[in-house]
């Protein structure tokens, strides 16, 4: 018994060390930012050059929720590298989902960009985002745009421009509030945190004005059975770029899993047609 008590607290140790000593690329406002980088199969780093996308998923998501882990698994057969990323509060990253606003994760976003940017067998970086991540993806790309440090292309899986129509009339998943004095959080699904810094400072983003500063190729997907972000957004979206094109997939939801094949081979298409890596699709292998 005396050794099984002395087992279980060196266990417990080393668990606490692990979390303790946990290597983060990049920091962010509140913290570590959790990333996972995904390479081509037998990718020298020391040799090699590729592209990379930088996933950034949706609100109340992760990094290793869908449809992220697809599509960089998709991306990956096809030459392309991937880092994917949990913003402050989700999934592996440290912080709290109640300190979340678009400004924390547009910083943690840029902080992750600067550390792909200075890798040295990266060529061309490629933005994506799903749902809230599109909208961070789309903010990020137009202010490195006006700096001058655009990104080669942009995606955008149904981007959740809505988020601040649904702060200014008090109304998110589910929650009525007065928008004008939120309370300090509202519950979602009975389990994640809204605070109230979000549900304010969404109500003043200027979305699409900081967005359309990025005018490089842009690929844009929703589905027509999408029940949380209206396909309006993404049509204003494709309204304000000079070179994008919107991909309505149909039967898909707002997860994007249903189809996920279809949206693999469009995401695939599109950065194939604007990559700057001769070694792209060199593999062929299916999605």
């Amino acid at each position: 018994m005396k050794w099984l008590k002395f087992g279980l607290f060196l266990a417990m140790a080393n668990l606490l060390l692990s979390a303790c000593t946990q290597h983060y690329i990049a920091q962010g406002p509140q913290g570590g930012i959790a990333t996972k980088m995904v390479l081509p199969k037998g990718f020298d780093t020391t040799r090699d050059s590729c592209d990379v996308v930088i996933l950034l998923h949706g609100i109340f998501s992760s990094k290793d929720y869908p449809p992220m882990p697809g599509i960089a698994k998709a991306l990956a057969k096809k030459g392309v590298a991937t880092i994917a990323l949990d913003f402050g509060g989700h999934g592996k990253s440290q912080g709290e989902m109640q300190r979340m606003t678009i400004a924390n994760e547009l910083a943690e976003a840029r902080a992750v960009w600067q550390y792909v940017r200075a890798l040295p067998y990266v060529r061309n970086i490629s933005l994506l985002g799903h749902s809230q991540g599109g909208v961070v993806a789309s903010m990020l790309a137009g202010q490195l745009a006006q700096e001058g440090a655009a990104p080669a292309s942009l995606i955008l899986l149904a981007p959740g421009a809505v988020i601040k129509e649904a702060t200014q009339a008090g109304h998110f998943f589910g929650n009525t509030y007065d928008p004008a004095n939120p309370p300090a959080y509202v519950k979602c699904f009975g389990t994640y945190k809204l605070g109230r810094e979000y549900m304010v400072t969404t109500q003043l983003l200027d979305i699409y004005g900081v967005s359309s500063h990025y005018q490089g190729p842009v690929c844009i997907i929703h589905g027509t059975n999408d029940g949380i972000v209206p396909l309006w957004c993404s049509e204003r979206y494709n309204s304000i770029y000079h070179h994008s094109t919107l991909h309505l997939i149909q039967g898909e939801n707002h997860l994007m899993v249903s189809h996920l094949r279809q949206t693999k081979r469009i995401i695939t298409d599109f950065l194939k047609a604007h990559s700057g890596n001769p070694v792209f699709f060199k593999e062929k292998s299916s999605l």
